[in-house]
């Protein structure tokens, strides 16, 4: 009998994964953060999946952080500035020998969860699924990606990932996981600040090759200083297939500053930049960026960092 798994998060992905694993019938909780969110989640009946048009509710059991039964397995999909106090809700619960699997964008929380819980196993996940959260406890799954999953400080694969296959969700072990980060981590920098700064699809940045040939040449320079040269090669010919292949879409950070939500730009390009300095290495073009994607996130009330 695998061990439970317990999901902290019923946004999109951490919702995809909690309804593939289901179904496949994989012991599973759901981890809500409050007695009313609980209480929303209980009137909806659960998770609904929307799968090639065809929608389906999982009523998958869902508790509060303060439950007492221990927890061996932890997937925490929230937000990257969410997941640290996340994870500290649920700390006194963790179980000796448990792990950690964090789905977040960029690069930050993850070290400092791995910190701060070093007892507990992380293992660090980078994914391209398609999702979004059409309404509360209702997860379109709208194209389907890959999931890398690794640790950066033990390579050995856990017998676990037998639960995946029988979910049907994409991975593969990568005992380069570092690497897959830093590589989305310097594709979303080249795309997403652009795209809320000029308020466009991700196609029309192919418009502004020259600011994006120069984003690249930074960055890719940021991912060698950071000893990851396998991310930093061919970085600006992937970032323009991918601004061609998700051309109709807007991009996450853009639908978070058009929603008022708070982006995850200090874990994206706050890292980035982080990074730069702390090499001595000279970055004007992200630079500038940042400043000028804080100030428009300040202009529209939502934090900067």
């Amino acid at each position: 009998m695998t061990a439970a798994w317990h999901v902290l998060g019923a946004g999109s992905l951490g919702g995809l994964w909690a309804t593939r694993l289901f179904r496949a019938g994989v012991p599973l909780h759901l981890v809500l953060r409050n007695p009313q969110r609980l209480a929303e989640y209980r009137g909806a009946g659960g998770l609904t999946l929307i799968e090639n048009g065809a929608s389906r509710l999982y009523p998958i059991p869902a508790e509060l952080p303060e439950a007492k039964a221990p927890i061996e397995r932890l997937l925490v999909a929230c937000k990257a500035y969410d997941a640290q106090a996340a994870v500290a809700e649920v700390a006194p619960r963790l179980a000796k020998d448990s792990e950690i699997l964090l789905l977040q964008n960029g690069l930050g929380s993850q070290q400092a969860i791995a910190a701060r819980w070093p007892y507990s196993r992380c293992i660090f996940i980078s994914s391209t699924e398609g999702a979004y959260r059409q309404a509360d406890f209702r997860i379109v799954h709208a194209g389907r990606g890959q999931n890398w999953l690794g640790d950066p400080l033990k390579r050995q694969a856990p017998p676990w990932l037998a639960d995946l296959d029988m979910a049907d969700i994409p991975y593969s072990w990568a005992n380069d996981i570092m690497d897959k980060l830093w590589r989305k981590l310097a594709i979303n920098c080249a795309i997403n600040p652009l795209s809320v700064l000029n308020d466009c699809r991700n196609g029309e940045l192919l418009n502004h090759p020259e600011p994006l040939r120069r984003l690249c040449c930074e960055l890719s320079e940021v991912l060698r200083a950071c000893d990851q040269p396998g991310a930093a090669d061919g970085l600006e010919a992937e970032v323009l297939r991918i601004i061609e292949a998700t051309a109709q879409n807007y991009s996450s950070m853009h639908q978070d500053v058009q929603s008022g939500r708070r982006t995850e730009v200090g874990f994206l390009l706050g890292q980035a930049c982080r990074a730069a300095r702390q090499h001595g290495l000279a970055t004007p073009e992200l630079d500038e960026l940042l400043d000028r994607l804080q100030t428009l996130l300040r202009r529209h009330g939502l934090p900067a960092d």
